[in-house]
């Protein structure tokens, strides 16, 4: 069954052989974005390109209703006959936000809490950005309770980067690494 599935960039290759994913949506800071994987083919590589910021800082883009806009035009465009991939350098806060925002689109019936924890529990380390979440939530008219649901599993485990995880769109679907 296609799921998310989220990994830093070091571990891009391996995680898109395992996982058999054609969609590539990267998250990285304007100029590092990475090339676009023989594996993918045109057309299935979305590239959001934002610093992992919560508030204006110079030399960098701050997330906005673009970045986010683009996470979800992508996310509902994804055919679900694979899985998605998505990534950013560390795997711990643009791409796991990106993924708590994706799953929450796909699947608007299930509750945002329920969807944090199956984060949480897929990755300890998983840290979304809260501005990400944030303008998601409004984007999707939640009413704060994904900017709840993510405050409540609170900041994850100290890591230099997360390691691959796999997110499910339905709960009883929900599988490890």
């Amino acid at each position: 069954m296609p799921h998310l599935q989220v990994c830093p960039l070091s571990r891009l290759p391996e995680t898109l052989a395992a996982s058999g994913a054609r969609h590539l949506m990267t998250l990285m800071k304007v100029g590092t974005a990475i090339p676009r994987p023989e594996a993918i083919a045109e057309g299935r590589h979305c590239v959001v390109e934002v610093s992992d910021i919560v508030a204006p800082m110079d030399g960098h883009v701050t997330p906005g209703e673009a970045h986010v806009g683009a996470i979800l035009a992508f996310a509902e465009a994804w055919d679900r006959r694979e899985p998605l991939l998505i990534h950013c350098y560390a795997g711990i806060s643009r791409s796991t936000a990106a993924a708590y925002i994706a799953a929450c689109a796909l699947a608007p019936e299930r509750d945002e809490a329920e969807v944090a924890r199956a984060l949480r529990d897929a990755s300890p380390s998983a840290t979304p950005n809260a501005l990400f979440v944030a303008i998601a939530d409004r984007m999707l008219g939640r009413g704060g309770r994904m900017v709840a649901a993510i405050a409540e599993i609170g900041r994850g485990a100290e890591a230099f980067e997360g390691e691959p995880f796999r997110l499910a769109l339905t709960p009883d679907l929900q599988i490890g690494a």
